[in-house]
C-alpha cells in the first residue's frame, strides 16, 4: 500500500481522486495502456455490488447468461445509429495468429480473418442475433437476460474506474411482446438502480430521460440516473434504454402472436459498471482517503489491538478475538488487526481504506471491560462496555449509512441552483460548478450551443418536476425544466 500523502481535494481534486484509489489499494494502472488492474480490495467492493444487484435483478425475473466477446463487423452494420455511435471506440481483430518474420526476427500478425471481429464495446448485436433463435412464439416472451462481462472501448484519455479501455459491467437485455411492456421494463430497471445507489451506496440520485442528442446510439429513448460528485460535476451512474424495434427488425427477432401473425419484439437494454466505484470515491471520500458506506463495504469493522509487549498482546488478543467472533455471528464483515505496529500506523491504514467503524482495544480497555469505537465518517469516538459492543456496532453502522446519504443529499441540494438567465448560468457553471435547473426549449441546436459555450450538458429531463415555467436560456419558450451540469 502507498505511504505517500494524499493530495487535498481543494489543492487538486483530480490528483486527490487518483491518490485515494492508490492509498485505498483499490486498483493500479496496467502495463497495457489505458487498462487497469483491480486489486483484491477493489474487486471485493465490486463483488459486493455485483451480489446485491444480481439479487435485485433476479427478483424481477431476470436470468444470467453469457455471450461471446467477439462480434462480427457485419452485425454492427445492420443498425446505422449504433455503428455510428461506437465506430470510433472499437478494437478490431483482423488476424487469427502470429508468425515469426525471418527478416526482422519479430512476431507479426498472420492469417487474416475473412471478416474482422469487434471486441465487445456493448452486446446488443451479438445478443439479438441469439435472441432471433430463442424467440419463436409469444409464449417465449418476455425474455429477460443479463450478463456480467468485460467491455472494451478505445478511450484516448483514461482514469482509473471512471474511464478505461477495458472495464467490468452488467448489461441487461430484454424482449417483449408490446411497446408498453418494454417501456415499463426500461423504467423499472432505472428504479432498481436508483434504489441501489441511494440505499446501498448512499448516493442521492436524480432519475430522468436523456435528450435526443445524449441518448444511446440506436435507442428510441434513454433513461438515466445522475449523481453529483463533490466537485459539483455530474456522473452518469447508470442507464436504461428503450430500444423499440430498432434492433429487432435488422436481427429478425420476431414471434408469432396469439392470432398466428408474425410480430417484431420490443426491446430494452440497461447497465452499470465499475464506474460506480469511482462515483463512490468522489461522493464520500475525504482528505484522509476513502469512506465506505457500511452496506457495501468489503470490511465493515476492523478490530485494532494496542499493546507494548508480548504479555499485553496476549491479554488483549483474547478479548479481541472473542469480539471478532461475536461480530461475525451478527453477519458483519470484520478483520482483526493484531500486527506488531504502532497504533497510528494501523489506524491510518484503515482510514485510507474507508472502513466504516474501527474498534480499538488496549490493556486498560480490557482491565475496564471497555472498547473504543471510532466512526470513519465523523471521527467521533465512543467508549462502550465490551458486553454492549455488538449491539452498539449494529446501531452505529446504520447511523453511518444514513448519515452518509443525508450528507451527500444536503451537498447536492446546496450545489443545485435554479437559473434562467444565460449570463448568470454561464457565470455559475464557470466559477461555482454544480447542477443548474433551467427551462429548455427542446431545440437540439440550442442544447449544442450551450454545451459549446459552457461545456455544460443536459444531464436529464427529470421524471419529476420537468414542466417548464418560463423561457429557455436562449430566450425561446421553455418546453422542459432540465438539469444542466459539467460531467465526467
Amino acid at each position: 500500500m502507498s505511504s505517500k500523502a494524499i493530495t487535498t481535494r481543494k489543492e487538486d481534486y483530480s490528483q486527490w481522486y487518483l491518490d485515494v484509489v492508490e492509498a485505498a489499494d483499490l486498483a493500479e494502472n496496467s502495463s497495457v495502456r489505458g487498462c487497469m488492474v483491480i486489486k483484491p480490495y477493489g474487486y471485493a467492493l465490486w463483488e459486493n455490488m455485483q451480489k446485491i444487484l444480481d439479487a435485485k435483478f433476479k427478483v424481477t425475473g431476470v436470468a444470467n447468461a453469457y455471450f461471446p466477446i467477439f462480434i462480427p463487423k457485419s452485425f454492427f452494420e445492420r443498425e446505422a445509429q449504433h455503428v455510428e455511435g461506437f465506430a470510433k471506440e472499437c478494437a478490431v481483430v483482423t488476424h487469427h495468429r502470429l508468425e515469426m518474420d525471418e527478416a526482422t526476427g519479430k512476431l507479426i500478425p498472420a492469417g487474416p480473418l475473412d471478416e474482422p471481429l469487434i471486441v465487445r464495446p456493448t452486446s446488443e448485436t451479438i445478443i439479438y442475433d441469439t435472441f432471433s433463435r430463442w424467440v419463436q412464439s409469444y409464449r417465449d416472451l418476455p425474455l429477460l437476460i443479463n450478463q456480467w462481462a468485460n467491455i472494451v472501448r478505445w478511450e484516448m484519455r483514461t482514469r482509473l474506474f471512471l474511464r478505461s479501455m477495458e472495464f467490468l459491467w452488467q448489461e441487461g437485455h430484454t424482449a417483449h411482446a408490446t411497446e408498453k411492456e418494454a417501456n415499463e421494463r426500461a423504467r423499472q430497471m432505472i428504479e432498481v438502480y436508483k434504489d441501489f445507489f441511494e440505499n446501498y451506496l448512499a448516493i442521492p440520485i436524480i432519475a430522468g430521460q436523456k435528450t435526443e442528442s445524449e441518448k444511446f446510439a440506436g435507442a428510441d429513448c434513454t433513461y438515466c440516473v445522475e449523481a453529483m460528485m463533490q466537485d459539483g460535476k455530474a456522473l452518469q451512474a447508470g442507464t436504461s434504454h428503450m430500444l423499440g424495434q430498432n434492433f429487432a427488425k435488422p436481427f429478425n427477432v420476431s414471434f408469432l402472436d396469439e392470432k398466428g401473425e408474425n410480430q417484431f419484439v420490443w426491446q430494452t437494454s440497461w447497465g452499470v459498471s465499475t464506474r460506480m466505484i469511482g462515483g463512490l470515491i468522489m461522493a464520500h471520500g475525504d482528505d484522509k482517503g476513502m469512506i465506505m458506506p457500511p452496506r457495501i463495504a468489503p470490511l465493515q469493522v476492523v478490530v485494532a489491538t494496542i499493546f507494548t509487549n508480548e504479555k499485553e498482546k496476549e491479554i488483549v488478543s483474547v478479548v479481541a478475538n472473542d469480539l471478532v467472533l461475536k461480530l461475525k455471528e451478527q453477519g458483519l464483515s470484520v478483520k482483526l488487526d493484531d500486527r506488531d505496529e504502532r497504533p497510528g500506523v494501523k489506524f491510518y491504514e484503515w482510514e485510507k481504506k474507508g472502513v466504516p467503524l474501527r474498534i480499538e482495544i488496549g490493556p486498560k480497555d480490557v482491565q475496564n471491560k471497555k472498547a473504543v469505537l471510532v466512526r470513519r465518517d465523523t471521527s467521533e469516538k465512543q467508549i462502550v462496555d465490551i458486553s454492549k459492543v455488538s449491539a452498539t456496532t449494529i446501531d452505529l453502522l446504520e447511523e453511518i449509512q444514513k448519515s452518509l446519504f443525508e450528507r451527500a443529499l444536503l451537498y447536492q441540494k446546496n450545489k443545485t441552483k435554479e437559473i434562467n438567465d444565460f449570463k448568470k448560468f454561464e457565470k455559475f457553471i464557470a466559477e461555482e460548478e454544480g447542477f443548474v435547473i433551467a427551462n429548455w426549449c427542446g431545440d437540439e441546436k440550442c442544447e449544442a450551443e450551450i454545451k459549446e459555450k459552457t461545456k455544460a450538458t443536459i444531464r436529464c429531463i427529470p421524471f419529476e418536476g420537468s414542466e417548464a415555467d418560463g423561457d429557455c436560456l436562449c430566450g425561446k419558450k421553455g418546453k422542459y425544466k432540465v438539469i444542466f451540469a459539467k460531467a465526467y
